[in-house]
């Protein structure tokens, strides 16, 4: 097994999390390399993959300076995710084997080199996918908590300073009347998200003029500090579970419930 740089030929694999026998990835997808094209071009992401003894792809990990990422910090880097394939379909399960481990300590050597002051991330307190528990085993400490989410971080030198998640204030664009609100904030870092960005919108469309929705950028750190959100949907105010993407269906029956409602 062995940790290698992004390299230009496995960029649109990257970009589907390494699904790349997933069709739900491919519709996602292509907003997720705007982002990276845009910011490994202009803000310093690095990305690397792990790769088996057989040159297949197995794990993933994505990192940059916290300075443009949604974290308030300074001099360290950010790690926006680190992905393991697990799956049976497509190339395979490979937890398990090390990767994972393999990543983290590569992006942190990297980040080392590049004058970096310590590395942050983020972790759910729950058992699933990005789990703070498993940060902690590999010497990160928790920085500022929101919710099920911990912001943990790895200090490199004793002046450096923990992350904190910005304060997330409470504004929200308008209601437009006698419609049906749907309000996508969207980044574009997380394959997951922009899938329910993508279900959401193709559900929005279905109504036509009954359901107002209303795309706002959070790509940028400024954009990010005003609304707050950076990779939410709300459907009339309301936000759609943040776990798994909810399935096209079943927002598609939200909406249509909301309808129903306008005319009563």
């Amino acid at each position: 097994m062995r940790v290698t740089d992004l390299t230009e030929d496995r960029k649109d694999l990257f970009c589907l999390c390494l699904e790349d026998w997933s069709e739900d990835a491919k519709e996602a997808g292509p907003r997720r390399r705007e982002w990276l094209d845009r910011n490994m071009a202009e803000l310093g992401l690095r990305a690397k993959l792990a790769l088996d003894d057989d040159g297949v792809e197995g794990g993933m990990i994505q990192y940059g300076p916290v300075e443009h990422s949604h974290v308030v910090g300074e001099g360290l880097y950010f790690i926006y995710c680190i992905h393991v394939h697990g799956y049976r379909q497509g190339r395979g399960d490979f937890r398990g084997k090390g990767m994972g481990g393999a990543l983290l300590a590569a992006a942190e050597e990297d980040a080392r080199s590049l004058g970096a002051k310590g590395m942050a991330a983020w972790g759910v307190r729950l058992p699933f996918w990005m789990r703070a528990a498993w940060f902690r085993r590999h010497g990160y400490r928790t920085a500022d908590c929101r919710g099920i989410t911990a912001l943990l971080w790895k200090p490199f030198s004793n002046d450096a300073v923990p992350p904190r998640w910005p304060s997330k204030p409470s504004k929200l664009p308008r209601p437009v009347p006698g419609k049906v609100n749907i309000t996508a904030f969207c980044r574009g870092w997380c394959l997951a998200r922009n899938l329910t960005y993508e279900r959401a919108k193709r559900a929005a469309a279905e109504f036509g003029d009954k359901v107002a929705f209303q795309e706002i950028d959070t790509s940028t750190r400024e954009a990010a500090e005003e609304w707050g959100r950076i990779d939410e949907v709300l459907l009339d105010g309301r936000s759609l579970p943040k776990g798994p993407p909810p399935s096209y269906e079943k927002i598609r029956k939200d909406v249509e419930r909301r309808v129903a409602r306008l005319g009563s």
